[in-house]
């Protein structure tokens, strides 16, 4: 049976976003990254694409004043960063794609993304999906994002001079980023929900030994509390159900994250889930690479997600060029 659909139907709408494309390079997220990456590939003429399932930007767009970015002073937010990077990218012919890739194969030309779009086939591809923080899932916490609620202390903790600070968690990236944070303040609250740590014992000696660090253990928060800014956290004692409600003029959760590494079960990761990659940014499949927060590495920055970036799209033009 043939069935001849009107050109406005649905039925011909989606028939017609399912279209088979090819492009030399292939970025999957459009987070920092990503974006640097599409600029660099488009820029050495590789025919180049950007699918993102959602916003560009990630974790970037949480950011209300970027100051630690080399060369852009005075601070602009996140957002108005990633709105000239998507900019820039498609001044030099990126293609930007919304749609979610729900499987990526390797083939003998190549990969094939199956994605919402349709087939997309590449001679390369860059994994740029990511890192998501843990968050805590209490009341306040996402209204106040930006306002006093923070998950990296390097990009906010310089905005807390002198006030008080909380931190939470009890594994390495607490205990470090409560050491980066002692350096800007008298006093630095660490919660945790049990009496051990489990931070390294060097790291874990640090924050002992640091007299502005006074530990606050067996507490769990369960809610955040302010309009325009945080302004405390009700703790609970997790031994004796007892409520406390803490003073502090921001909290910075550090309680894991998890990197977004779903589509690639058959590359090789670290311990945490990490994608492992070499130099050149390419990954144990030849062709695939990965850029950005969801590449294990020792430091995640905005300025070292376009580093990654960049060398991966220099890498990937070099590949596809056969050298």
């Amino acid at each position: 049976m043939i069935l001849h659909l009107k050109p406005n139907t649905k039925s011909a709408i989606l028939l017609s976003i399912m279209v088979d494309k090819h492009f030399d390079f292939v970025i999957i997220g459009g987070g920092v990254a990503g974006l640097t990456a599409a600029q660099y590939g488009a820029r050495a003429n590789l025919s180049t694409a950007v699918i993102e399932a959602a916003s560009n930007g990630g974790q970037s767009l949480l950011i209300n004043d970027l100051e630690n970015y080399p060369g852009v002073f005075p601070a602009i937010s996140g957002y108005e960063l990633i709105d000239a990077m998507v900019k820039q990218a498609k001044s030099f012919g990126a293609e930007f794609i919304t749609a979610t890739v729900k499987s990526l194969e390797k083939k003998e030309s190549g990969f094939e993304l199956a994605t919402t779009k349709g087939i997309i086939a590449a001679k390369a591809v860059l994994l740029a999906t990511g890192a998501k923080h843990r968050h805590l899932n209490i009341d306040g916490e996402e209204k106040l994002i930006g306002k006093g609620v923070s998950y990296c202390a390097s990009c906010d903790g310089p905005f807390f001079r002198n006030k008080r600070i909380s931190v939470i968690g009890g594994g390495d990236a607490a205990f470090d980023e409560a050491t980066f944070l002692s350096n800007l303040t008298d006093k630095v609250y660490l919660i945790h929900r049990r009496e051990a740590f489990r931070a390294q014992a060097a790291v874990a000696e640090r924050v002992m030994n640091n007299p502005k660090i006074e530990k606050m253990l067996n507490k769990i928060p369960v809610k955040i509390n302010g309009t325009e800014k945080v302004e405390s956290i009700v703790l609970k004692d997790v031994k004796t159900g007892e409520e406390i409600v803490h003073e502090t003029d921001a909290v910075f959760v550090f309680v894991g994250m998890d990197p977004q590494t779903e589509l690639v079960d058959f590359v090789q990761k670290d311990s945490s889930g990490y994608v492992v990659t070499d130099e050149n940014m390419e990954t144990s499949v030849k062709g695939l690479f990965c850029a950005g927060d969801v590449r294990a590495k020792p430091f995640r920055q905005i300025v070292t997600a376009a580093a990654d970036g960049a060398y991966a799209a220099h890498s990937a033009e070099k590949y596809i060029r056969g050298e």
